[in-house]
């Protein structure tokens, strides 16, 4: 499988690409220096990289594959699409096939629009909630790590260059769980905020009716409240987390998941709030999503065929299933090996997240790097857990293998207090700071 273009493309790439890949969570300061350079394939569960390696995939592009690496039902469903074409000069059927299907199972949807990647439908529900309110600012949940690279969020984060400092203030910040910080940011700017944006859930539950009142206090306000769904719909329900907590924001936003690895992304909402981007209204027009390739029909095929999937073989039920004994193991692992406060791996069954920290019990980088380093010496990639419908019973004995291993090795390195005398190579950086 390797070759010597694959390892010049590898040598090459930084040189011909901006951090040497498209999007930062894939750079190389993410990963230890083990991890494999290129993938040039995916199956199910496992990935191959450029010199035939095999490895357990749990990253699954970014938490995008759903079903599994080239999936088949997927596939079928695209390439019949693909003998028709991809892209016309008016609207395909299957645009408005998709959308139906997203009214009939996501409770906030009564119209959609497509795009390719969060970034796109984030910042257009920010749009749509300027145009609706006549008001500026916008609020969003500060301990959400991600919602678009567009200026008006990245400009509130530390590698914020090339962001006039008059966008970046037009974002303001509350905290998750903490009503009190977004009340007061309703009265330091009374009727100038357009919207809230946050992730219903991402790694701490919400707080007993949380939710309910950030939506009572948003509404009492003036303001909408959007759902930033990319990561958390299909992995908590079908319908998106705000189908499990049953709360209905005005706006919200789909991606990664929807489609298995094809790209897509999703805006839906109130007819009364999404139908300003359209044509069909006396008020000034709001110029809300417009891309060539946002309705690739094969995209669209995708997303009907992994929904169709996931209906059928109760893939969310599937993914919490094994998420759990995951969870379970883990920590089990950790607690036998006197490690629990040191390392754990918490958040809920159908997203899990590892927490590793060092002999201060502050999180540390050079210990995450430790364990991933030595996961993917057991062949395993754990950059984070995103559970697909192929993640197997001997995916998880083999991974809680390498667990096992990787957590020994933790275990020497904390009675050392030495943990970069066993690194090989850089530690794994956050990808949120100023300077590289």
């Amino acid at each position: 499988m390797s070759n010597n273009k694959d390892s010049q493309l590898d040598l090459n790439a930084s040189s011909l690409i901006p951090a040497g890949c498209h999007t930062y969570s894939k750079g190389n300061d993410q990963f230890p220096m083990n991890a494999p350079s290129l993938i040039v394939k995916g199956s199910g569960s496992h990935c191959w990289d450029e010199k035939g390696t095999e490895f357990i995939d749990w990253g699954m592009g970014l938490r995008s594959v759903i079903l599994g690496h080239a999936f088949e039902p997927v596939l079928d469903a695209v390439r019949e699409q693909l003998l028709l074409g991809s892209n016309f000069t008016r609207p395909s059927p299957i645009e408005a096939l998709l959308a139906q299907e997203l009214v009939s199972i996501i409770p906030s949807a009564e119209m959609c629009k497509f795009a390719k990647n969060g970034s796109d439908v984030t910042t257009a529900a920010t749009r749509l909630a300027r145009a609706y309110t006549g008001r500026k600012f916008i609020a969003r949940c500060s301990d959400n790590p991600f919602f678009s690279f567009d200026d008006w969020f990245i400009g509130t984060t530390s590698p914020n260059g090339g962001i006039p400092p008059e966008i970046s203030g037009l974002t303001l910040q509350f905290k998750y769980n903490d009503l009190s910080s977004l009340e007061v940011l309703f009265q330091e700017y009374p009727d100038q905020i357009s919207c809230v944006i946050m992730e219903p859930v991402s790694t701490v539950p919400p707080n007993e009716s949380y939710l309910q009142e950030v939506k009572r206090i948003t509404h009492q306000n003036g303001a909408l409240l959007i759902f930033d769904e990319i990561i958390s719909g299909f992995r908590w329900h079908l319908g998106g987390a705000q189908t499990y907590f049953d709360v209905v924001p005005d706006l919200s936003t789909f991606g990664k998941a929807i489609a298995n690895g094809f790209s897509l992304s999703a805006l839906v909402g109130k007819k009364e709030i999404m139908e300003l981007g359209g044509l069909d209204h006396p008020y000034k027009k709001v110029f809300l999503l417009s891309s060539t390739n946002g309705a690739e029909t094969h995209s669209l095929a995708a997303a009907l065929a992994t929904i169709k999937t996931m209906k059928e073989d109760k893939t969310v039920h599937h993914i919490w299933r094994i998420g759990g004994t995951l969870q379970e193991g883990f920590n089990e692992i950790a607690k036998d090996l006197g490690m629990l406060d040191y390392v754990k791996m918490e958040g809920y069954p159908c997203s899990p997240y590892l927490v590793t920290k060092d002999n201060n019990l502050n999180p540390s980088m050079e210990y995450r790097t430790l364990f991933l380093q030595e996961t993917i010496n057991m062949k395993v990639l754990l950059p984070w857990i995103a559970i697909s419908q192929s993640h197997s019973e001997s995916d998880l004995a083999a991974t809680l293998e390498a667990c096992t291993s990787a957590l020994q090795l933790y275990k020497i390195a904390l009675d050392t207090g030495d943990p970069l005398s066993m690194i090989k190579g850089p530690i794994v950086k956050p990808v949120f700071r100023e300077y590289n």
